[in-house]
């Protein structure tokens, strides 16, 4: 019998337009970061157009772990990961998670905005604790059961959110982020990809969600949208979510000197001539003080990229990643519109909404400036005014990046943001850029309306995009 989906709730706005909290929202709450007054960055947020958030929920920690009591929070240890987006936290702060999840909730309640539950826990989120004890809670549960007992602690919070009276605030839920990459994965029999493998693990998280919350919709979401492994995705899945990492010219960059290899393919030497400050330390002499090596393994960031992150010259990152964009333009373009398509059609199909959030390309230097720079407009278009943000969005325009939400710039956090190509009279791309003409940006525009079809593919749904 085919799955019948679970529809958005009625009350949300007809387009969510979505600011990435992440984990961030709970790390970052120290003197003059971006989160240390919660309202004050909902308000941010909303000026900005936005009307909805995402973020880590720590769902595992709060109603799975066996934890209570106060939570410690802060960097990595010593200058490690201080280079490096989402890391270079600078304060240890103490939180009660559930009254500060709670907090959060009520403020959103207050601001009009919803929130998309998610988990980064098996993926990151516990590296930030002043202890291990939540990263060994969460690798003490059965790979297998990992899913269902992220779905559990989900509809717990769920179940708290209605005894609150913040049901309300709940958009839809999600198991956990970008689910083929982190420890979800663990113990798979590594004969087919792992979208394709994990499909029976995350089909009972989400039919666990559903007996639990039957009215709240659930979903897991994948980094990129992954093509070849299409028959991988759960069946009963609500909301169709995918980030479309083109990563193209970063791509070259971080496979040409082995940034993510966990297999001794790291070319330190070529990375230090071209990459990194001088005076870095050895890469093997690059780790957290004695005793905080384990939150090395409690996140799936790799020592490679952390190490050349923390030490890079910005200025000679930019630099390649300038001199080699031309080269990667178009197929960056042609791969954002075959994704955009595919993924349309699969919703479509399924009669979901789909969701299309977070970049072009991904982890960069806090301090690179190549995504705000003018080469980038065919594929990252220049900010529009903030008051026309979120209301001048076409309804298959639905092209998505990240941007700074409230207050982060000067701090150089990896919290974002995602935004839609603007309507084709825009006045920011009006002339030829260095690299993609008005009518190029045109062509690309029609091809994914084309792709996205009529809004009445999906009756009584919504279209999920930035502002």
């Amino acid at each position: 019998m085919a799955y019948t989906p679970i529809p958005l709730p009625a009350h949300l706005p007809d387009r969510l337009t979505i600011t990435l909290w992440d984990f961030t929202w709970y790390t970052r709450t120290g003197p003059g970061e971006p989160f240390e007054d919660l309202d004050r960055a909902f308000t941010e947020a909303v000026d900005r157009g936005y009307n909805t958030i995402r973020i880590c929920a720590m769902p595992f920690l709060i109603f799975g772990s066996g934890l209570t009591g106060e939570l410690e929070l802060g960097p990595l240890g010593g200058e490690y990961g201080q280079g490096t987006r989402w890391y270079d936290v600078r304060h240890r702060t103490r939180i009660d998670p559930k009254a500060h999840l709670l907090q959060l909730l009520r403020a959103a309640q207050r601001h009009g905005v919803v929130v998309i539950l998610s988990s980064w826990e098996y993926q990151q989120s516990s590296s930030f604790a002043g202890d291990r004890r939540w990263f060994d809670a969460l690798m003490a549960v059965s790979p297998e059961e990992r899913p269902t007992r992220l779905a559990e602690s989900l509809a717990d919070l769920c179940d708290l959110a209605e005894a609150e009276g913040l049901a309300d605030v709940i958009a839809f839920v999600e198991l956990h982020n970008e689910v083929q990459g982190g420890y979800l994965t663990e113990q798979l029999p590594g004969k087919e990809n792992a979208v394709v493998e994990l499909r029976e693990r995350l089909e009972a998280g989400l039919s666990r969600f559903h007996e639990r919350c039957p009215r709240i919709p659930a979903t897991v979401n994948y980094a990129r949208v992954p093509l070849d492994s299409f028959r991988g995705i759960p069946e009963n899945i609500d909301v169709g979510v995918f980030h479309p990492y083109v990563y193209g010219v970063l791509d070259e960059l971080v496979t040409g000197y082995g940034l993510r290899s966990t297999d001794g393919g790291f070319d330190e030497e070529r990375a230090r001539t071209d990459l990194m400050r001088p005076g870095a330390p050895a890469f093997d002499q690059w780790h957290p003080p004695a005793g905080e090596e384990w939150r090395q393994q409690a996140t799936i960031v790799g020592k490679p990229e952390i190490y050349v992150h923390d030490w890079c010259d910005a200025e000679a990152w930019d630099r390649i990643l300038y001199e080699r964009y031309g080269a990667h333009r178009l197929a960056m373009l042609n791969t954002l519109t075959t994704w955009m398509s595919a993924a349309a059609d699969l919703c479509a199909g399924r009669g979901i909404p789909p969701g299309l959030r977070r970049g072009l390309d991904r982890l960069h230097p806090p301090e690179h400036r190549l995504r705000r720079g003018p080469d980038r407009r065919g594929v990252l278009p220049a900010r529009r005014p903030q008051q026309r943000r979120g209301r001048r969005l076409g309804h298959h325009r639905v092209l998505q990046r990240r941007t700074p939400p409230p207050d982060v710039e000067r701090h150089g956090t990896a919290a974002r943001v995602q935004r839609a190509l603007p309507p084709p009279d825009s006045a920011q791309l009006t002339g030829r850029s260095a690299l993609t003409s008005q009518t190029e940006i045109a062509a690309v525009r029609g091809r994914l309306n084309r792709s996205m079809g009529d809004s009445t593919v999906w009756p009584k749904q919504r279209m999920i995009s930035p502002a």
